[in-house]
């Protein structure tokens, strides 16, 4: 070993801090400029995106002059924007608009102090609305310097710190989120550390008393979790309650099981999970593996419906779901083999290889549901009405179904094949490749 030949000669490591720095600054501003173009508007003129974001959070804005409710927000966040600025955070908001035309969008952003995606650069606010699952405006998305999500519910976070004392809004961890301690059926307070030491499987269960569907589910979990756990496997679940009172709240919490934990109506906790996992209504089951508090699935009051003697515990969802029951299709874009009109010899084949292409998305992480159509149950009909694709045929069909998007779809041509289905996915991946049709509304 010969210290000579690795002794740094002077300034050469603050040369490589450097150099390493200008690395990371230029990826940082590479990831900007794939979201967002290369140009921004500001109302002085055209802005190089990567000097313009450099090193800053950044907000993406969607609204309109149209919309009232935008109208409302803007003036808000323009005052919360310039206090930020003002207390030297490396904030900045870019607009992303839904004006109808450049004339009212230019009215607008005429109104707005930060910078703003060109109007004419509709193909990339069309794929940041896709991306972001921008639904309605005004909604603000905050991301990182590399053009990861922060929060998608930055206009509640601005408005609850219009000060930034929490800047940039990151939210809490599970781990964070539950906190220290959860609430037992005697009132008194147990460990959550304790709790996950003891358990394989963590159910978060959001529900409420008033809610008509939670008291028609609430009675059938309670079996299918008895049974579960006389059958020997060690599944905990946390009550998650959004009732209106505390009274309601022990009212219903005494209902359940006594082993059940809870997390009382009005902590704030409620507002963070829900946030978290994304509830948007009630009765809903997340799964969570309890020592690494990864998602099991997401929204498990299907599995456990179709299951009642919990024989398929923990309810993990299979690579390849049953379109006659879409759970997580409004909420996801879902790939549908439609399969309905096929002999069994036709569809076991389809399954033989689509199968492992589900499992190969959902180990990529892509956001995307595969759904097979194996017969005419329950909405399997609805959907092919929706996706235009006739009468069931003895052959595959495939489209995919987009709902986040604004009731996006698309659909493919020809055979169905493994092969077929690989480049489907991919042209949709890439953007642009496809056809997009419009659901009715």
């Amino acid at each position: 070993f010969d210290c000579a030949k690795t002794r740094h000669r002077p300034g050469q490591g603050a040369t490589a801090n450097k150099e390493q720095h200008n690395k990371t600054h230029q990826s940082m501003s590479a990831a900007m400029i794939k979201l967002l173009g290369p140009k921004l508007q500001s109302s002085n003129g055209d802005v190089d995106t990567g000097d313009a974001l450099k090193g800053k959070k950044v907000g993406l804005y969607f609204s309109a002059h149209w919309c009232p409710p935008c109208r409302g927000f803007t003036p808000k966040l323009a005052e919360i924007y310039k206090g930020l600025r003002a207390a030297g955070k490396e904030f900045e908001i870019v607009f992303v608009s839904s004006d109808r035309d450049d004339a009212a969008f230019s009215e607008y952003f005429a109104e707005q102090p930060w910078l703003a995606l060109p109007f004419v650069n509709r193909d990339a606010k069309n794929k940041l609305s896709k991306q972001f699952k921008v639904n309605g405006i005004p909604s603000l998305v905050i991301l990182d310097e590399d053009g990861q999500t922060i929060t998608k519910d930055g206009r509640s976070v601005v408005m609850e710190d219009p000060q930034g004392t929490n800047f940039p809004w990151k939210p809490p961890t599970l781990w964070e989120a539950l906190g220290e301690e959860l609430l037992d059926f005697e009132g008194e307070a147990k460990e959550v550390t304790e709790l996950c030491a003891e358990s394989e499987v963590l159910a978060l269960y959001f529900s409420a008393h008033w809610c008509p569907p939670c008291r028609g589910f609430t009675p059938k979990f309670c079996a299918t979790y008895e049974k579960v756990r006389a059958a020997g496997k060690k599944l905990s679940v946390v009550f998650v309650s959004s009732d209106k009172t505390n009274e309601q709240f022990r009212e219903y919490f005494g209902e359940m099981p006594r082993s059940w934990l809870a997390i009382p109506s009005g902590d704030k906790r409620k507002g963070q999970l829900s946030k978290l996992f994304e509830v948007e209504g009630i009765p809903m089951l997340v799964l969570l593996d309890a020592k690494t508090g990864k998602v099991i699935n997401s929204n498990a009051r299907g599995a456990v419906s179709a299951d009642p003697e919990g024989a398929n515990f923990p309810w993990v969802p299979p690579a390849v779901q049953d379109l006659s029951e879409p759970e997580g299709i409004n909420e996801v874009p879902s790939l549908c083999v439609m399969l309905d009109g096929c002999t069994p010899e036709t569809r076991a084949g389809v399954m033989v290889w689509l199968t492992p292409l589900a499992e190969e998305i959902k180990a990529a992480g892509e956001e995307l549901i595969v759904f097979a159509a194996n017969s005419s149950e329950g909405p399997v009909p609805q959907v092919r009405k929706l996706l235009a694709l006739g009468e069931p045929s003895s052959e595959p069909q495939l489209a995919l179904l987009d709902i986040p998007d604004d009731g996006g779809y698309y659909k493919a041509e020809g055979a169905v094949t493994a092969e077929a289905v690989r480049a489907f996915v991919a042209a949709y991946k890439e953007g642009g490749k496809l056809t997009r049709l419009q659901l009715e509304k």
